[in-house]
């Protein structure tokens, strides 16, 4: 297929974005963060939704942003995966932003009303079990998706991400629908910052068994990736890593520019001012695993994190809840943003935001008001949302 040139692409993606968030409700919930900010700050309940601790937040905590993340002893464990829009920021955001997306979740697999209500609960729950404890509280029964997700983690090598990513177990990158060529100044431009000691360091640290190993360019093209890409930087990287007496061992590098967020900041002087600094600073703060791997770099002037991919990297994909994994998957996800707010915090902070979150926990369910009533705003702002978006999509079409 011809490649894109790089002012076409922004065509393409927007193109892409708008028909892959024409899905499905929960499409559209995932790719809108402008709104989801915009349709709260709008909504009735906006004035009485707490200020929590001034903390690291992933700023867009939907269930797509979660998965099992691995860590270089191979332990996998399920945490925030995407961190673009991370901030200094209100807690309760996350809280918020996790419920709608429960809740979507919920509509689409056709549960009623009461099942939401008690997931909106034991989310609850399951967030303060973290709170309380971030160390070694109770997540809670592992619902279904998450056994599922982590038993294909754990058993994933390279030739599965290989085959996954770029279609082939071989190190180069097949152009076509998901990779397009690069400028001739952009690869150059790579090929700079994969020779930097910084740079080469880091993906050598990764394994113990690199240390005698040295980085070498393979290959590199645009990578067209989800909705949040538009119109931003986006580059695959395979780089060998090459050993003197043995055959090259691969890997795959994502670089992804960052920009202004759209997450409420509470505390701009706390933040690193450089974006890429910013996303990198939040994920080894929220998610270990992740920010481990992750760096920030400059390139042709603009500031892009590279971090790398791990076949055990996945995110969770739920296509059908029944009622019993819904409530199980509340508590247990809640529980995971729970615990990356929670080890940012001392035991006097965390008492007193469990405070906060315990004395508005009254009414016709067993949570807080404030959570139940923006939930529930939200979901028909973004019913009503999603359904003009529809209508736009297949006008244009």
């Amino acid at each position: 297929m011809p490649m894109p040139s790089r002012s076409d692409r922004h065509i393409i993606l927007e193109h892409n974005r708008t028909r892959k968030m024409a899905r499905s409700a929960h499409a559209y919930v995932r790719g809108n963060t402008a709104k989801f900010y915009e349709w709260l700050d709008a909504s009735p309940v906006a004035a009485r939704v707490p200020q929590g601790p001034a903390i690291w937040i992933c700023g867009d905590a939907h269930l797509g942003n979660l998965g099992p993340l691995a860590a270089g002893d191979g332990r996998v464990e399920i945490q925030i995966r995407d961190l673009d829009q991370a901030v200094i920021g209100n807690p309760a955001h996350d809280m918020i932003r996790l419920g709608l997306s429960l809740a979507t979740a919920a509509r689409g697999s056709d549960l009623p009303g009461v099942t939401t209500a008690r997931m909106i609960e034991e989310m609850v729950e399951g967030y303060a079990a973290a709170i309380a404890d971030p160390v070694s509280g109770d997540a809670g029964v592992e619902p279904e998706v998450v056994r599922s997700v982590k038993r294909t983690a754990v058993k994933r090598r390279w030739k599965h991400l290989a085959k996954e990513r770029l279609e082939a177990v071989d190190p180069k990158l097949p152009l076509g629908k998901k990779f397009w060529a690069l400028a001739a100044d952009e690869r150059d431009a790579l090929e700079h910052v994969f020779a930097e000691p910084a740079v080469c360091d880091l993906i050598l640290s990764l394994d113990p068994k690199n240390k005698r190993r040295r980085v070498r360019f393979v290959d590199a093209a645009y990578w067209m990736k989800g909705c949040s890409s538009l119109g931003l930087l986006r580059y695959a990287v395979i780089v060998a890593l090459d050993h003197t007496r043995r055959r090259s061992n691969y890997a795959l590098i994502d670089l992804k520019e960052a920009v202004e967020p759209i997450a409420p900041i509470v505390d701009r002087a706390a933040m690193p001012a450089d974006h890429a600094e910013r996303v990198t600073a939040a994920a080894r703060a929220m998610s270990p695993h992740l920010g481990a791997r992750m760096l920030p770099v400059r390139m042709q002037g603009r500031s892009l994190f590279i971090r790398e991919l791990a076949p055990q990297d996945l995110k969770l994909e739920v296509d059908q809840f029944s009622h019993g994994e819904a409530i199980k998957a509340a508590r247990y996800l809640a529980f995971v943003i729970g615990k990356a707010h929670g080890r940012q915090l001392d035991a006097n902070a965390r008492a007193e935001w469990l405070g906060v979150l315990e004395a508005d926990r009254r009414g016709q369910i067993d949570a807080p008001s404030w959570l139940w009533e923006s939930v529930v705003s939200l979901a028909g702002s973004h019913e009503a949302g999603y359904l003009e978006h529809c209508r736009r999509y297949a006008l244009a079409a």
